[in-house]
């Protein structure tokens, strides 16, 4: 036996993210590392690195969960979980009047309507194509040759509203560079990236029947610019944990518990 310690591992196509509780449920430790090339290496960094933050061996974990995109591929899990499930889950204990998440991942996007126990009630992912999804965004940000952080920041005031019309990345980025050869200002064209990464959230929301409240989680909840963009197209406020790009780990770390 461990001594009541629970793993959950989050493969994205990203980032590995790891949340390790305590038999109290209480986060000992959250680590968000690159995935790199392979998922299952990840994993094991990931999960390395969250021991050594919670002063731990592997042998003091009772049970590890794995999901996310490379879920299938990582060795060191005891059970397999899909995202939905556990994004709902640790959305859920984050705060549990939340009634839909949104998380915009790196390759895909979904949003996830809860009931008031936190199941799942019903879902919606594009993943068909990388437009509106954090991959979108960090094509735009390296045309722009500006860092993610600073994009984040770029789209919260701008002058002109400029609107893009194209979802796909590929052509989407034609008229970035057409936008930058027309001096127009990095503010403003952020400001139309996040408008159109909003749009196509929005028809999400829309298709899954969203209502309050509203969480945000994944990486791209950390673009501030974006967020505000959200809001206003959605008329309500976000919910943004601190935690919020470990939702899907946690969730994973909270089915880990249940198995003792």
């Amino acid at each position: 036996m461990g001594k009541g310690y629970f793993a959950g591992i989050d493969s994205g196509s990203t980032s590995t993210d790891v949340v390790i509780l305590n038999k109290e449920k209480e986060i000992v430790a959250g680590i968000i590392l690159p995935t790199g090339a392979g998922a299952a290496i990840g994993a094991e960094r990931a999960l390395e690195q969250a021991l050594e933050q919670a002063h731990l061996d592997r042998e003091d974990i009772d049970a590890v969960v794995t999901t996310g995109y490379g879920r299938t591929a990582i060795q060191v899990g005891d059970k397999s979980i899909t995202e939905i499930t556990c994004h709902a889950r640790g959305a859920h204990f984050l705060d549990p009047s939340v009634r839909t998440v949104v998380d915009i991942g790196g390759q895909d996007s979904k949003v996830i309507r809860l009931d008031s126990d936190g199941s799942v009630k019903n879902f919606v992912m594009n993943d068909k194509c990388a437009a509106g999804t954090g991959r979108f965004l960090e094509m735009m940000a390296r045309t722009m040759e500006m860092s993610l952080d600073e994009i984040g920041k770029a789209g919260l005031s701008y002058d002109e509203d400029i609107t893009i019309s194209s979802m796909c990345t590929v052509f989407a980025e034609s008229e970035v560079v057409s936008l930058i050869a027309q001096n127009k200002k990095p503010d403003d064209i952020v400001h139309g990236l996040n408008k159109a990464v909003a749009a196509k959230t929005a028809s999400l929301v829309k298709r899954v029947g969203g209502e309050e409240a509203y969480m945000m989680t994944g990486g791209v909840a950390q673009n501030r610019g974006l967020v505000k963009t959200l809001e206003e197209r959605l008329g309500t406020k976000l919910i943004i944990s601190e935690k919020a790009q470990l939702c899907g780990a946690l969730g994973a770390a909270l089915y880990a518990a249940d198995m003792e």
